[in-house]
């Protein structure tokens, strides 16, 4: 019989190679999606907004029916073995898409993205509630600061492998791409086996005559309406960009899946190296006041990317992104947590991110849109004074944060007075 300390040791190092794994998955397939179809299928600006787009809105759904299902679960281990195995089974249809006939291919292949988003979406929230039981307060720290970091290292060597590999191949074959959506199918397998080697024990789940709730209490809380608006229009005007980003890269600048992987592994530098410091500025500033900081700086990021096509150029500006996209995640996520009430903050998150969603599903169409009204530099440049102005908006917030804390404190002073008179 092994001891609790075992228990824990066995379950973090499966979830280290669990975590690997997913995390080659994604290097070998999300990474290429859309020089894939841009490149092999022929996909048209609308049909690279949706890549982008459509995984949102079907995660929005599945987030929901998730949040009701996991609720009446004694064991998260087979639902979330379960959701990822079926999230994985989407690859053989990729590799399939080319015999597909070539009008057909396109859709049928962003359709599968969009499709592979609800499952998945299943396996991510499920994955999050079932890894938080299984390592404790005390360890979860400085386990998840060592996860992560093996974690990055083991993508940015997979993506740089796969860079490397890509030079073989003509950018219009298919091959390469088909043998990675097989190898991370493969890896899929791996990262089942794994989870399910993970030691859970069995939970009695109290019934609630209350069993579904949507969190419509969330709403009545002013700092978690103020954060929702500025979050929301915050998100609008970052994922505005990224489809533009997409069709720039390999249409404008002909980028080649070396190129493409080069560039991804520079942005995951500039967010490894700055992680810590916005998390030690964000102590010492507050997250409100690091936010607008964060978003002038993602401003910059379309902007500059239009001044040229040189490839050692648009590398050092995806470095710089990374530097500022590693505080927005982190300021966002620490944002949230500080508006929401501890007793109930499940509703707040969840209704947050399904707005979000929304938002996610909007944006890439907005940003192609622009780009079919105008050109890639007008839609590009618009895409930055928006973000621009979320930090305008982020500053309006951390003054209101900065004002209701003052008036906290004051009635906390008046209350401690009166309570020294009595």
């Amino acid at each position: 019989m092994e001891s609790p300390s075992q228990i824990t040791k066995r379950n973090e190092k499966n979830s280290i190679i669990n975590g690997v794994a997913s995390t080659i998955v994604t290097s070998m397939s999300n990474n290429y999606f859309a020089l894939f179809a841009i490149s092999v299928l022929g996909a048209s600006n609308y049909q690279v907004g949706l890549i982008s787009s459509l995984p949102q809105i079907v995660g929005m759904f599945a987030m929901i029916l998730a949040t009701v299902i996991m609720g009446r679960l004694k064991e998260k281990k087979r639902f979330t073995g379960t959701s990822i195995m079926f999230t994985r089974l989407f690859l053989p249809g990729m590799f399939l898409v080319i015999y597909l006939p070539e009008e057909y291919r396109a859709w049928t292949f962003v359709l599968l993205i969009g499709l592979m988003n609800l499952p998945g979406s299943f396996a991510m929230l499920s994955w999050q509630s079932f890894i938080g039981d299984l390592i404790s307060d005390s360890r979860r720290s400085s386990f998840f600061s060592e996860r992560n970091r093996i974690l990055t290292i083991a993508g940015m060597f997979t993506t740089l492998l796969i860079g490397i590999g890509l030079q073989w191949f003509d950018k219009s074959d298919p091959l390469p791409y088909q043998i990675l959506f097989i190898l991370a199918f493969l890896f899929g397998i791996v990262e089942v086996v794994y989870l399910n080697r993970h030691i859970e024990q069995k939970k009695e789940i109290v019934r609630d005559k209350k069993r579904i709730n949507f969190g419509w209490e969330a709403y009545k809380h002013k700092p978690f309406i103020y954060f929702l608006i500025c979050g929301l229009f915050f998100n609008f005007a970052w994922q505005l960009a990224w489809p533009l980003f997409n069709i720039y890269n390999i249409k404008v600048a002909h980028m080649t899946g070396f190129w493409i992987s080069i560039i991804t592994v520079a942005n995951q530098v500039g967010q490894i190296i700055s992680f810590k410091w916005w998390g030690r500025m964000a102590d010492k500033h507050s997250n409100a006041k690091m936010l607008v900081i964060t978003a002038v700086g993602m401003a910059s990021a379309p902007f500059l990317t239009i001044l040229s096509t040189n490839m050692y150029y648009l590398t050092f500006v995806n470095f710089t992104s990374g530097l500022f996209v590693s505080g927005t995640v982190l300021l966002l996520f620490n944002q949230l947590l500080e508006v929401t009430k501890e007793e109930n903050r499940g509703s707040f998150i969840a209704q947050y991110n399904i707005l979000l969603a929304i938002i996610g599903f909007i944006a890439p169409q907005v940003g192609v849109y622009l780009l079919q009204l105008s050109s890639i530099d007008t839609a590009m440049n618009l895409a930055s004074g928006l973000r621009l102005v979320s930090g305008v908006v982020f500053l309006i917030f951390y003054f209101y944060m900065k004002i209701d804390r003052e008036a906290d404190r004051h009635l906390l002073d008046q209350a401690t007075q009166i309570g020294k008179q009595g």
